[in-house]
């Protein structure tokens, strides 16, 4: 049985710092996230947790790893469909590397789980999530509805 993963890779126009800040800062996620707001001290050990903006958690782990503003690696699991739940946790990690007047950020979300439920739905999300962060570090906008979570979620 192998593992699934998920891996994307982007460029941004922007640094390392202002690209860690929007990635942890639940203020600045809510903006260009759906609404949500990513809740966290950042320290390796610490609970984090994604809430939805009707109240609800979406998502929740603990900080296994943490290089500011390099790396960042993140146990996770879905807690609003019962169904991705019971999967567990898997791990995402979040890689800047500064290349010039960008930053080349990777993320990679994998599980041990060969058909896991959770990656094929982060392999849907993150690609709107991040191309509405890049859109946002760049130009100071998101997309156009990147700010309201899905009606039907």
């Amino acid at each position: 049985m192998s593992a699934s993963k998920f891996v994307y890779v982007t460029y941004i126009k922007t640094t390392p710092e202002k690209l860690w800040e929007a990635l942890t800062n639940p203020d600045f996620t809510r903006r260009y996230w759906a609404g949500t707001r990513l809740e966290s001290t950042f320290k390796a050990g610490a609970d984090w947790r994604l809430m939805i903006p009707d109240g609800r958690v979406g998502d929740t782990g603990n900080v296994l790893e943490v290089d500011r503003p390099r790396r960042l690696v993140l146990s996770w699991r879905n807690e609003f469909k019962p169904e991705i739940r019971e999967e567990g946790f898997a791990r995402c990690t979040f890689e800047l590397e500064p290349m010039g007047e960008v930053v080349k950020l990777t993320i990679v979300h994998e599980s041990d789980l060969a058909e896991s439920r959770l990656i094929g739905a982060v392999s849907m999300g993150w690609p709107m999530i991040l191309s509405s962060l890049k859109t946002m570090l760049e130009t100071g906008q998101a997309f156009p509805g990147s700010g309201e979570w899905p009606k039907n979620m």
